[in-house]
């Protein structure tokens, strides 16, 4: 492994065929991450299905964050992402979450769905991490800016339920049979048309400890803590902004409020994948703190000011909405380019996995806190508190600046 290390770092390129690879898996992971938000996509369908109160609607997001995180841990502890080829436990992730997501259109009660948003999120778990180590070993000149594509790509199969919600009149089992296909295709065309980079990580043994040991590293904890502030904000963002743009569109008494609303939500999620791609050629450009600061400022300032110009226009509400949505994310890649440089190369994949993990975690209050907070203060200061984590994550990525300054 040392020798294609140093190859690299003499290199001035990255090799023949690197941004082809980046094509076939970012196309893949825009098909397989599309089962993530397919039930929060179609919550007010279910509202009237089930009769669902706002709390039971956010545990259809929620769920797939705690499913995430279990099987995240459960990844990390077993090394299974330093320990299976990449390609292969997409293929896995993929068909499981594509099944568990379609068994929802049999589901008899609204227990059983969360049951199997909670499937989704494990099998999901071994889709995403793996993506990360897989781009990383075609690129090393430019892996902020594949990175940040990648996650790009995620965004986007993030975003697409929206899509299908708005575009498929509204109903729900369109929505889910839509995704649960277009996760199933996204893994096997990582299986089949993808294939591995010349910089190949050294497989790591069975080591349950370095799930943990890999914080000892503060190259490692610094970034994973920016991480963890950029997640308090980003899924819970994610998660409610289209009730909150159809509330504002109702407000304003705007016809065809629900579709509309689908449809801005598609745009602003969507428009984080050109964040994700600028934030990645200024991370390799400036450096991954500056980046990361840089970012972490405009999403936070969004999150504080968006929710209290509710009623002065749509189109002021959707400006700051998708100025937010590209920035939430625009940094998200540059956490995990930072410990992919920097961590130790033969538990990568554990420590992105963790990383990931942790960071799900956090997620869980603030997509359970929204509604409550917006029904005692407004979307103003619920929206607010998503501030908090950038914040807190841009003293993290100051102090990994001032480590490597210091030549630590």
């Amino acid at each position: 492994m040392q020798h294609v290390v140093d190859q690299a770092e003499v290199a001035d390129t990255d090799p023949r065929g690197c941004w082809a690879a980046l094509a076939i898996l970012a196309s893949a992971m825009i098909l397989g991450m599309a089962t993530w938000f397919s039930a929060t996509a179609v919550v007010p369908q279910f509202k009237g299905l089930w009769g669902l109160s706002s709390s039971q609607a956010a545990w259809l997001t929620i769920a797939v964050q705690l499913g995430f995180i279990c099987g995240a841990l459960g990844s990390a502890l077993l090394n299974l992402a330093d320990a299976i080829a990449p390609r292969r436990l997409i293929l896995f992730g993929c068909l499981g979450a594509a099944g568990a997501n379609a068994l929802i259109l049999i589901a008899p009660t609204i227990g059983s769905v969360i049951a199997l948003r909670f499937m989704t999120g494990i099998f999901l778990a071994a889709v995403y991490p793996p993506a990360m180590k897989a781009m990383a070993t075609w690129f090393r000149i430019n892996r902020g800016t594949a990175l940040g594509i990648m996650v790009g790509a995620l965004t986007i199969g993030s975003a697409s339920p929206h899509l299908v919600n708005g575009l498929g009149g509204l109903d729900w089992r369109v929505v889910i049979l839509g995704t649960s296909a277009m996760t199933l295709v996204g893994g096997l065309i990582t299986e089949y048309l993808g294939r591995d980079g010349p910089y190949p990580f050294p497989k790591g043994a069975f080591n349950p400890r370095m799930a943990w040991g890999v914080f000892r590293d503060r190259g490692v904890l610094y970034p994973c803590l920016g991480y963890f502030g950029h997640m308090w904000e980003l899924y819970a963002m994610w998660a409610w902004f289209s009730v909150f743009l159809l509330a504002t569109l109702q407000l304003h008494e705007v016809e065809n409020a629900a579709t509309l609303a689908a449809l801005g939500t598609f745009l602003v999620i969507a428009v984080g994948a050109l964040g994700c791609w600028i934030g990645g050629v200024i991370g390799d450009r400036w450096g991954r703190s500056r980046a990361t600061i840089l970012a972490m400022c405009l999403s936070g300032t969004c999150a504080l000011t968006i929710g209290f110009v509710q009623g002065v226009s749509v189109t002021l509400v959707m400006v700051l909405g998708l100025i937010w949505g590209f920035w939430v994310i625009a940094d998200s890649a540059q956490f995990s380019t930072a410990v992919t440089e920097v961590g130790r190369q033969d538990y990568i994949g554990t420590a992105l996995t963790m990383q990931l993990a942790i960071g799900f975690a956090l997620t869980v209050p603030t997509i359970w806190l929204i509604p409550v907070l917006e029904a005692l203060v407004g979307w103003g200061g619920a929206f607010s508190l998503l501030a908090l984590g950038p914040m807190l994550g841009v003293i993290a990525m100051f102090k990994l600046m001032s480590l490597r300054q210091a030549g630590a």
